[in-house]
């Protein structure tokens, strides 16, 4: 059956970079059946990822898609190579519900989950992310998208100092994992989970090999520390993004109690201003486009250039995610 789609669909407040963003596809109604649609991605393959390149997001509206197993087949239909949830350092607590797709956050409703690159802060991480709004949520619960190249364009006109110390002398996270997952935390899963580990030392040895500092807290809390990791990156066309989890560790991650250091510092240590960081994080909040999901949307995000996040919502929203781990080429170090 022939599938028709209008791509000519601006959303209620979008913004253009200068590119339509998001670059919505939008099918027409039809009686086109979810084989239909995986025919049709596999003939429009090269065209969709090089849109994506381009616009940094698609969002795909209107497709007949009916739950988890449903995103599953679109997913597979692009034949990517998946990164499975458990192979990531991610620390966000999420349940599996199939092969290729898990929730996209388990913490409540009420938290805020702050613009981020997927796993910047980690040696490991995706190079596309697909959405998938099983369930609109009642009321907000938007996902926030932010472009990467666009912001920080904007930050070395207004803070070249702050981007130079980036690209010289990178940045490190520091991480509190708990003993035990806790899904009511953004930031809940174990040490024993995100490290794949089930003792302390093995704990130590995996944190030792990939150059980490360490140290035990009260109750078998981590705290974690990262080696000086890039904050600024070059893909492989020239263009200039800040990739990495600074805006969300800034504004929402949590430290140990009574601990006055920060969850960031740059890689020769020294602190990150505080101001220089607030002014980062409003830029990127006035550069965001909220996507107001609709069910059955698919957001696929190319995470090397688009920066995404979670506004607090009520009533039932339930979101799924995939991980593509293929073209990690893009990046140079």
């Amino acid at each position: 059956m022939k599938i028709t789609i209008n791509e000519d669909v601006v959303l209620e407040g979008q913004q253009f970079h200068p590119e339509s963003f998001p670059h919505v596809i939008a099918m027409q109604p039809s009686a086109a059946t979810l084989e239909d649609v995986r025919a049709w991605i596999q003939t429009e393959k090269s065209n969709l990822l090089d849109r994506l390149a381009l616009h940094g997001t698609l969002l795909f509206r209107g497709f007949p898609l009916a739950g988890a197993d449903d995103f599953d087949a679109f997913i597979r239909a692009f034949d990517l190579d998946s990164f499975t949830y458990e192979e990531s350092l991610s620390n966000a607590v999420r349940i599996n519900k199939t092969d290729l797709v898990f929730t996209a956050n388990e913490a409540p409703p009420e938290v805020s989950i702050f613009l981020h690159h997927e796993m910047a802060q980690t040696p490991l991480f995706p190079s596309r992310l697909f959405f998938y709004c099983e369930q609109a949520p009642t009321t907000d619960g938007q996902t926030p998208l932010c472009r990467s190249d666009v912001l920080l364009d904007q930050i070395e006109q207004e803070l070249p100092e702050f981007v130079e110390k980036c690209v010289h002398n990178g940045v490190r996270y520091s991480n509190i994992m708990p003993g035990h997952d806790d899904p009511e935390s953004g930031q809940g899963r174990s040490w024993r989970s995100t490290l794949g580990v089930t003792s302390k030392s093995e704990a130590e040895s995996f944190l030792d090999k990939r150059g980490y500092r360490y140290e035990w807290l009260a109750n078998e809390v981590l705290r974690a520390t990262t080696a000086a990791m890039p904050a600024v990156r070059t893909l492989q066309d020239g263009r200039r993004v800040f990739f990495n989890q600074l805006i969300a560790a800034f504004r929402g991650w949590s430290v140990a109690p009574n601990d006055s250091r920060k969850a960031i510092c740059f890689g020769d240590d020294s602190d990150i201003p505080t101001d220089a960081m607030q002014r980062v994080s409003d830029l990127a909040d006035d550069l965001s486009f909220d996507v107001a999901w609709q069910t059955g949307d698919v957001a696929l995000v190319d995470n090397f250039l688009v920066m995404h996040g979670r506004r607090p919502f009520s009533g039932k929203r339930c979101v799924l995610v995939s991980l593509v781990s293929d073209d990690g080429s893009r990046l140079a170090a």
